[in-house]
């Protein structure tokens, strides 16, 4: 009995000794419970750290309160933030630590050379040193409702060209929706600009520092958005909503031709009745060097400052345990977000997971298509989260009719540099 109880107390004594790892993330649902599962294989593979991951709501939610708590002396190790948050993060002086430096500190094996360049690169300084540490990333594709285009006689549509003559076949064929997006600045501005190899801002897309201005009213993106509009005026393109609520109308089968994220996918399959396939996004072939390479979405994990050295080397046994070829490899298969790493990749290709689910290499082939150019490596402008909308409600005018492409973009830009000079006014 004494044993027994000695041996309680030694086991409970063991466990208290534990240190804690606060992750607070945004992903909910199916989603959420795959971080719990990462959590809790990563506490199993090791007995000094314990990492407790909190659902703090949505991205903009999660950044404001991890900020906020930073102030209070009680943040998380660990924050979850979507990419369009970085400079916001970059900006917030001694709230992060650039994760090279913890990996470094902790003597843990790290190589940015070992993910993939397009992932890598958008969270990276002009240095080449890692800021935050990537975490679930996606891309735009382009899906088609095969059994459709085949009873119209068309082929998937490459250029947007191509696009726009199979929309109107759909149309005069009976189709009443056509085509449809999700994510309408994150595809059709941002991802466009990185496929077509044109900025979207100065200074590297910001990336290059303060200072920055719009250039989202380029002739082309005025091309692309007016094209847009004027398919919205012939029922060729009906406007979902600024998030995901295209997805629903293409897996519903309401929709044969879409827009929008890698990680669209999973809902995909589970509704759609019909044979579907994901690939590239149209391009605009009379532009030179296109198609270059599209960007990621999705978010990476920051840490935050003001914890004791002990904590950070924990935290840096996770990036290490996330690393792993083959937890890269699960999270990759199960969720729809790209692998991370190079070794992750090349380990999927090997199972024969891509000749079964070829969608999910196409995203990976789309994000390396050619090697990352200083428009097609990603985008850093403080408070974008308020520059995007700004963007969506300019598109939505010319989508609705109520402007013309080139005064929208130029309204966009002119608004949009308003909130770079307020941001910046605020962090210098």
């Amino acid at each position: 009995m004494i044993r027994t109880l000695a041996a309680f107390l030694l086991c409970s004594a063991s466990a208290h000794a534990q240190t804690e790892i606060q992750w607070w993330h945004s992903m909910g649902g199916a989603l959420g419970e795959k971080v719990n599962e990462l959590a809790g294989k990563f506490n199993a593979s090791q007995k000094d750290y314990k990492l407790m991951p909190v659902y703090k709501g949505q991205y903009p939610e999660s950044m404001t309160a991890a900020i906020a708590a930073f102030r209070a002396g009680n943040a998380p190790h660990i924050l979850q933030v979507f990419e369009v948050g970085t400079a916001t993060m970059m900006a917030a002086k001694g709230a992060v630590v650039p994760v090279a430096k913890v990996m470094a500190d902790a003597g843990e094996p790290f190589d940015p050379k070992a993910y993939l360049p397009t992932v890598s690169g958008y969270y990276t300084d002009l240095k080449g040193n890692m800021l935050s540490f990537p975490f679930n990333s996606s891309t735009a594709l382009f899906y088609t409702n095969d059994d459709v285009l085949k009873k119209a006689g068309l082929a998937a549509p490459k250029t947007w060209k191509e696009f726009h003559a199979a929309a109107e076949k759909l149309k005069a064929s009976g189709q009443q929706c056509v085509y449809t997006t999700a994510w309408p600045s994150w595809v059709h501005i941002e991802n466009f600009s990185a496929w077509h190899n044109v900025p979207i801002g100065t200074k590297q897309n910001g990336m290059g520092g303060f200072d920055t201005q719009f250039t989202v009213n380029s002739p082309l993106h005025v091309r692309h958005v007016a094209m847009l509009g004027e398919m919205a005026k012939k029922g060729l393109f009906t406007y979902a909503g600024r998030t995901n609520q295209g997805d629903a109308k293409f897996s519903s089968g309401e929709c044969p031709l879409f827009t929008g994220s890698a990680s669209a996918q999973a809902g995909i399959k589970k509704a759609a009745k019909f044979h579907w396939t994901a690939h590239f996004l149209p391009y605009y072939d009379d532009v030179k060097g296109a198609p270059q390479n599209s960007i990621i979405g999705g978010a990476s994990l920051w840490v935050m400052g003001g914890k004791k050295p002990g904590d950070y080397r924990g935290v840096a046994k996770f990036f290490a345990f996330l690393s792993r070829p083959e937890v890269q490899m699960d999270f990759h298969t199960s969720t729809g977000y790209v692998p991370i790493t190079l070794a992750a990749y090349q380990m999927t290709r090997k199972t024969g997971y891509y000749e079964q689910n070829p969608g999910a290499e196409t995203t990976i082939k789309q994000l390396t298509n050619k090697t990352p150019t200083e428009n097609s490596k990603g985008l850093r402008f403080g408070n974008f989260v308020q520059g995007r909308e700004v963007i969506e409600e300019e598109m939505e005018a010319v989508f609705s009719g109520r402007k013309e492409a080139k005064p929208a973009l130029d309204d966009a830009v002119r608004r949009g540099n308003e909130i770079l000079r307020k941001f910046e006014a605020t962090t210098r």
